[in-house]
This record gives C-alpha cells, structure tokens and sequence, in this order.
C-alpha cells in the first residue's frame, strides 16, 4: 500500500517541476496549456479550464481547458456563476456536487456533452488583480481534499504571474516592433509635407508627391489594422463565431475580391473542390481573412501572366486549403522566418509592399482553430500555402 506522505512529497515535487515549466515560455497559448495540464495532473482531476477576465469590460470567459475544442474559447460566462463569484469575492470555491449549487453555469458542458460533478476553482490574482480563474473538474477518485485546494491556489498564484509576464513581455515586444516599423513611412510622410511648401516645386512634381503621401498613408491604415489584429490574437482576446458552412462560395468570394488586383499583371486565380467536399466547420470570417491574405501574397509575388490555384482537400480527420502559386519562390533560409512578426524575406522589401504581419495573423489564427499552416518552396518555381484544420 503506498504511504500516503510518499504521495503527498511526490505532488510537491511536481509542483516544483511545474513551476520550472511555467517559466519557460513566453507565448500564451502554449503557456496556458500548461497550466491546465499540470493543474489536471496535480489534483488527479478529469478535466482542468482556465476562464480569463475582462476587468474594463467586466466580462468572464472561457479560454482554454484539456475537454475544449479550441474553437469555444471565448464562451461568456456569466458574473452569477461560480467562476463569477470567484472573481468577485477572489475566494477559491470546492464543491463536492455541482448539481447541488445554483450558480453552476453549464452552458459549455452541454456543448462538449460533459457531465460536471465536483470542482474546485481558484482566483488567479496578480499585483492585487484578478485575471481570471483556474479550475478543476471531477477528481478521478474520492472528493477533493483541502490538499488538492491548496495545491491548485499554489499553481494559480504561479500562473497568474506567468501569464501576466507573457502579455507584458508580448506587449512590449509588439510595440518596440510596432513603432520601428512606424519610422520609415512617418520620415517620408514629413518630407513629403515639408517639399510641398517649397515654390520651387512644379504641378507635376506637386503630384507625385500628393500621391506619395496617400501611398504611405494607407500603408500605416494596414499596419495600424494588422497590429491590432495580432494583438488580439497574442492577448488570447479573439473569439471565434463557430457555424457549418460549404467552401466553394468563400472560395468565389475571395477570387471575386482578388480578381482585379490578379488582373493587374495578367495572373489566372483557379478555384479547385472536389464534388463530394462536406460542409466544413470554422469561423467564416476569419477563415476568410486567412485566405484573403494567402491569396494576395500569391498574386505580389508571382510573375506577369502566372498563376494561383486554391485547393480544397479532406480526410476523415481533417478539411484542408491549399493555395499555390507560379511566382518567384522562397529562399530555403527564409522560410523558417516567415511567420515572425514584421518579416520580409530579404529582397523583396522595396519591391513587394507589405506590413510583415500578415502571415503571422494567419498563422494565430489557424492556430486559434486547433489547426497548423505550413509552406513549402523552390526558387523560380513557386511556393505552397497548406492549412489543415480538424474535421467534427
């Protein structure tokens, strides 16, 4: 029979290997899975979520947990409910039967087909601020003890640091990034305005520069908007709107609104879905704000008179998009970069326009999905896109 302090110094020393972890990424997503994992495996529990805090908009909502398709994050979850009374008293709650309480919220569980009977959730509280709550759900055996509780709040003091840390640090970094690309369209902008008050300067010349400056302008409108939709994205802040829908019309919708930038430079757009393409499942728009963006790097970086082909693919397991093109191809050195933030491959920064974060913001959110994006490239042949996404 095993000695119940042998366990209880074998749960310690977990605790303190979780708490190496938890320091050793600063990327949200990943940290977070993390946290409910360890917190699962700690208290010897079914399940382990983590609901994060909006104190400005003083809402509540699901982000991650081991049970969830990613896909849900971002579920509301009313302030009348247990989570809600944790955040508002910053007590931590053990229940040993939910069905018992009034405020169990269980939305989510009836979505996921889950049948939830005892947790326990912390507040994760940090600098004297709640940003949200961590619980467990169903203790494999027995009922949750008051070791399991203090456990938990060990974990949840540690992680509410831990994400803190990575949404400063994520903060931080954007921004630095952010502002240094924010230099070269704001010197050009005020060269631009200080050579238009010279008399010497013709109509003609006049012009051009006017047109300089709408130039730059819309190319800060696209930064400022793809900043903030990585922001979003790093903050774990986006919610995806769920809903079935077939592929082909999002398919025409992304060629029609490509269609007169390809036509610039003589490039064909093909569309290709196989007859027996099943409906898929996602969120449509941001689907399409990911394909968009694929799209159009096929187009800038193609030759005069090449070609783009968009294919749909499934497996019993998982949908895919496929977007290929002609063009001039990827550096095998750089393709390990492309998903950073601000990249260009080496080049191509004077000749293509770009913010450098558009297949970041693609990447987040395939990601966002449960799904991957990978790249594939020969020079002077042309690259492949390829998005796989789970299949319900």
């Amino acid at each position: 029979m095993t000695n119940p302090n042998t366990k209880l110094i074998d749960r310690y020393k977990r605790m303190l290997e979780i708490s190496r972890d938890l320091a050793s990424t600063l990327e949200l997503d990943p940290l977070l899975n993390r946290i409910i994992e360890a917190a699962k495996d700690i208290t010897e529990s079914e399940a382990a979520s983590i609901l994060l805090y909006d104190s400005a908009a003083a809402q509540l909502h699901f982000q991650v947990a081991t049970n969830m398709d990613p896909m849900m994050r971002g579920i509301s979850v009313p302030m009348d409910s247990i989570a809600g009374w944790i955040i508002t008293n910053r007590e931590p709650v053990r229940i040993a039967d939910v069905s018992k309480d009034t405020r169990h919220f269980n939305k989510v569980g009836k979505k996921l087909s889950f049948d939830t009977r005892s947790l326990i959730g912390v507040p994760l509280i940090t600098k004297d601020k709640v940003i949200g709550v961590l619980e467990v759900i169903n203790k494999a055996r027995g009922e949750y003890s008051e070791t399991d509780e203090d456990l938990l709040t060990v974990i949840g003091a540690q992680a509410a640091v831990a994400i803190e840390n990575t949404r400063l640090f994520q903060q931080s970094d954007l921004i630095a990034e952010f502002v240094h690309e924010l230099r070269t369209p704001l010197a050009s902008l005020s060269t631009a305005t200080y050579l238009l008050t010279r008399p010497e300067i013709s109509r003609e010349q006049s012009q051009q520069i006017t047109a300089n400056i709408h130039s730059e302008t819309l190319r800060l409108s696209a930064l400022a908007s793809a900043f903030l939709d990585l922001a979003r994205l790093e903050s774990g802040r986006v919610i995806y709107q769920k809903s079935v829908f077939p592929i082909m019309p999002l398919f025409v919708e992304c060629k029609t609104t490509m269609q007169a930038k390809a036509d610039e430079t003589a490039i064909e757009i093909e569309l290709v879905v196989p007859a027996d393409m099943p409906e898929v499942e996602g969120d449509r728009n941001k689907l399409k704000q990911v394909l968009l963006n694929l799209i159009s790097n096929a187009i800038k970086y193609n030759r005069q008179a090449g070609k783009v082909v968009v294919t749909a693919g499934f497996h019993a397991r998982t949908w895919s998009i496929s977007v290929v093109d002609s063009g001039y191809g990827i550096p095998e050195e750089a393709i390990p970069n492309l998903f950073q933030k601000f990249y260009r491959v080496k080049g191509m920064e004077t000749k293509v326009a770009g913010t450098g974060l558009g297949l970041s913001i693609c990447k987040g959110i395939v990601q966002g999905h449960g799904g991957t994006i990978e790249v594939t490239s020969k020079v002077n042949e042309g690259t492949t896109f390829n998005v796989v996404l789970p299949r319900k």
